[in-house]
């Protein structure tokens, strides 16, 4: 097996002119209209375009962020193959984060796994092809912040995050307590990636 080279270059040797934005996501699925059920539900998106070939959906201005792509007899995935882990969408608050936990719950539609991470509290979700989506909330009120944790020794002691019953959470949060006291990240010392962390 051949030696694999990363080439890093810096800023310094290479301007790449950066995007505005990142635009959408596709998926080719063999189980068209269940994804498109799921991710219809999971971002509370709309339908822009339809066909039986081709779904776009979107849940903001964009025309779509996600789309759909109708393929049919594909294999299943292999989990064990290198790929995207997951995608991530962020929300304005802990309230909407568990807000849309509950409705999704309603509907039978579970997380796979909730945790803090400490910049983020996160809920992650899998889809009927097995991608996993990350719906999370922001926990500092800084990118500054947030970059800053990478770099303290709670993420050098513990960079997978504090597991959470996101049932609870909600119930502490309309008990009263702060959003804030309920992002901040408890300490339960050491923890690796281990059996317990969804890694496909």
């Amino acid at each position: 097996m051949g030696k694999t080279t990363v080439l890093a270059e810096s800023n310094d040797q290479l301007r790449v002119t950066a995007p505005t934005k990142l635009a959408h996501i596709v998926f080719r699925t063999s189980r068209y209209e269940a994804m498109v059920r799921f991710y219809t539900l999971l971002l509370g998106a709309h339908v822009t375009f339809a066909n039986e070939v081709l779904t776009f959906l979107t849940y903001d201005e964009e025309h779509h962020r996600i789309a759909v792509l109708n393929v049919p007899d594909l294999a299943q995935q292999i989990p064990a193959a290198a790929g995207v882990h997951h995608i991530a969408f962020t929300y304005r608050g802990l309230n909407e984060l568990l807000s849309v936990y509950e409705s999704l719950h309603g509907i039978g539609i579970d997380p796979v796994w909730c945790t803090n991470h400490g910049p983020t509290t996160s809920m992650y979700y899998v889809d009927p092809d097995g991608n996993q989506t990350e719906l999370q909330v922001d926990n500092f009120d800084t990118v500054e912040e947030e970059t800053a944790f990478f770099h303290s020794p709670e993420f050098a002691h513990n960079p997978i995050g504090v597991d959470f019953d996101p049932a609870e959470l909600l119930r502490r949060l309309r008990a009263g307590e702060p959003e804030d006291k309920l992002k901040k990240r408890p300490e339960i010392g050491a923890r690796q990636f281990d059996e317990t962390v969804r890694i496909r």
